[in-house]
């Protein structure tokens, strides 16, 4: 994915809760973006949705924010954060994973949920992951004819990442297009955060770095799901506007609405 011309966001930078609150224009067009300062990167409501489930099964399984930049790093290499259903010889996926290779069968690979769970678990067993490089750490896993190519996706992968595991509060915002008539409501929610996060509960009280891990995951799925607002420790997102604005109310509940 090519880097696009920056986009005007809204940027909260918050300590626990919001402090300090600048408004900017909001995207232009239909789509998301990272809106952290001196790291703004646009990528497709698609793109977002993947990137949401990968750092979302990071969080599950307990990954540090460091693992979840690596994963991010090696989607945006292999796929561009697609799920392809092709690729080199047999690999399929986001990770561009490879059923001969070990990694399971295609229909497997192909659940960005599953392929994003296998990569973290070879992860975890390359020896020092922790301190090393995201390109030596994410070419360790791959075994890829690329070895630094991952390099290049560093800086775009650490923006998503401190956006989607509640790092940065605010730090994903998507402009949305008509609401989708398909979307499947609660239910539809509930069931996608419950696979992607696991045992969270959606309504519970939330801390900070928490909360803004799953409300950035439903900006980042509202289009898929039909979410059009989203509030959490005093911003407030809608699809039709695009960003994060300070709204009155400072509550350590997730709330969106249809």
């Amino acid at each position: 994915m090519r880097r696009l011309a920056v986009i005007a966001v809204v940027v909260a930078v918050a300590a626990y809760g919001v402090a300090r609150f600048r408004s900017h224009k909001p995207p232009v067009r239909v789509g998301c973006g990272t809106a952290i300062p001196d790291a703004l990167y646009s990528l497709d409501t698609d793109q977002a949705s993947n990137a949401a489930t990968i750092a979302a099964v990071g969080l599950k399984l307990g990954m540090p924010n460091h693992a979840v930049t690596i994963a991010l790093a090696t989607a945006l290499l292999e796929s561009r954060l697609r799920n392809l259903t092709g690729g080199d010889r047999d690999s399929v996926g986001l990770f561009q994973q490879r059923p001969s290779q070990g990694w399971g069968r295609r229909d497997e690979i192909l659940d960005p949920r599953y392929a994003a769970a296998a990569f973290y678990r070879v992860l975890v067993r390359v020896p020092g992951w922790q301190v090393l490089d995201v390109t030596v750490a994410a070419q360790k896993v791959q075994r890829s004819a690329m070895p630094t190519g991952y390099a290049g996706w560093e800086a775009e992968a650490r923006a998503l990442a401190r956006a989607l595991t509640g790092e940065v509060a605010g730090g994903l915002v998507c402009r949305l297009g008509k609401a989708s008539s398909s979307a499947g409501g609660g239910i539809a929610v509930a069931n996608a955060f419950s696979q992607d996060f696991g045992s969270i509960s959606l309504s519970a009280t939330m801390t900070s770095t928490r909360g803004w891990a799953v409300a950035t995951w439903l900006v980042a799925k509202a289009e898929s799901l039909g979410v059009r607002s989203v509030h959490f420790n005093g911003l407030a997102w809608t699809g039709d506007r695009g960003t994060w604005v300070a709204e009155g109310r400072v509550d350590p509940h997730v709330v969106f609405a249809f």
